[in-house]
Order: C-alpha cells, then sequence, then structure tokens
C-alpha cells in the first residue's frame, strides 16, 4: 500500500472510486436520490478543483486507488484546518487504511498547524472519526442542513 498526493491522470479513478464507496457504504445511512446527487458533483473535474487548494492524498493497492482523503484551510483561518473527501473502498474498510489517511492528514503541514481540524462527516463515517479522537462540535451530534455532522478535534 502507497500513499501520496494525488496527481494529474488520477482524478478518473478517484472519482469512480468515490461514486462506488458512496453506492455501497453511505446508502446505508442516506436515501439513494441523495447519494446520486452526491455522486454526480465528485466529477473528475471536481476532484481537480479540490486538489488545486488543498493537499489532496490518494491511497494505492498496487496500481488501483483504494483510498483519498484531503486537507485544507478552514475559511482561510492559519490555525484551524479542515478534512474533505475523505473514502476508502468498502473491501478495505476496517483494515487500518482510514487511520492511515487521517494520520497523513493530520501530520501534512495544514494539520501540524492547526489548533483545530474539523471535519464535515457523514452519518457512516461518525463511529470511525469518534475513534480517531474527534468529537461532536458544540455537542451536535445530529446532521445539519447539509446532511453531515460537524466533528473536530482541539490541540
Amino acid at each position: 500500500m502507497q500513499i501520496r498526493r494525488i496527481e494529474a491522470g488520477d482524478e478518473k479513478q478517484v472519482s469512480n472510486m468515490i461514486g462506488k464507496t458512496i453506492s455501497i457504504s453511505n446508502i446505508k445511512d442516506y436515501s439513494k436520490e441523495l447519494m446520486d446527487a452526491l455522486i454526480e458533483t465528485e466529477t473528475p473535474e471536481f476532484i481537480l478543483e479540490r486538489a488545486s487548494w488543498t493537499h489532496f492524498y490518494v491511497v494505492f493497492d498496487e496500481d488501483e486507488i483504494i483510498g483519498c482523503g484531503a486537507i485544507g484551510h478552514y475559511w482561510e483561518k492559519e490555525d484551524e484546518s479542515c478534512f474533505f473527501n475523505i473514502f476508502v473502498l468498502p473491501d478495505y474498510q476496517g483494515k487500518g487504511i482510514g487511520r492511515r489517511i487521517v494520520e497523513t492528514l493530520e501530520n501534512d503541514e495544514y494539520g501540524l498547524r492547526a489548533n483545530r481540524i474539523e471535519i464535515p462527516a457523514s452519518i457512516t463515517g461518525v463511529p470511525f472519526y469518534l475513534k480517531m479522537g474527534y468529537k461532536f462540535k458544540n455537542g451536535i451530534s445530529e446532521p445539519d442542513e447539509e446532511h453531515l455532522i460537524r466533528m473536530e478535534k482541539n490541540k
């Protein structure tokens, strides 16, 4: 298994991996219509655009992208960062890949300089992030209007 920053040419495989993960893992916690709409937004172009202002990482098993995650500014604050697009293919979940992605992001320059890291988590991801030491932001454990649960870790 290898983890590195995304490169031009990875975006289609990343987009497909995210779509597959959403359609299998996240569909358990959300409506099919909502997940289909999310998959529609996770295009190769969207991935490249996100990678233009974040540090976007991909995880490989041989030549297949099996996971991804990004970290960037939280509203342009120098001492706060935010995670984006953390996904691991269902067949690889529970094998330490998500942990490796989060640890990579936390040790990225955006993670190291942050006093606080926020995650707009899916309902599906909440148990994993709790294991990683993240807490519910402002104690709110219910999804917001974007169907996400805001979580955070303070140093």
